[in-house]
């Protein structure tokens, strides 16, 4: 595992490779993944359940992923997390099914749902909840 940033870079650099429409969802105060993907020109959506200052190009909307604005994720192909709650997850995959978007989430240490869905080696260990069709 590396330090703090690089886990951030490393995540932001799979999101940009393999995706155009990303939704980070639950931002907190660690808008790294969302600003670096601006910075390579996504076009990209963060939200929280209160208000945050978010820099840059990133589009923030106060939302609460276990009470959705559907509005806000229609159109994305992903839906991410930066060490989430456990409780978020089955409203991240609900949303990620809902629009279909692949649900991916990197976890704070071992902490995972259920089997940890499918797991990907991006340089760190990112876990796939939904793929979409």
């Amino acid at each position: 595992m590396g330090t703090y940033k690089d886990i951030e870079e490393k995540f932001a650099s799979f999101i940009h490779a393999h995706y155009h429409r990303p939704v980070e969802v639950g931002i907190g105060r660690n808008p790294h993944v969302a600003v670096r993907l601006a910075e390579a020109g996504l076009r990209v959506i963060a939200t929280d359940i209160i208000e945050r200052d978010v820099p840059g190009a990133v589009r923030f909307v106060v939302d609460d992923i276990c009470a959705p604005d559907f509005s806000i994720y229609r159109g994305a192909d992903i839906i991410y997390a930066v060490r989430p709650g456990v409780e978020m997850i089955p409203c991240l995959m609900e949303m990620a099914r809902a629009v279909g978007a692949d649900c991916i989430v990197y976890h704070l240490g071992n902490e995972i749902y259920l089997d940890g869905g499918e797991v990907i080696d991006a340089g760190i260990i990112l876990h796939r909840y939904v793929r979409s069709p």
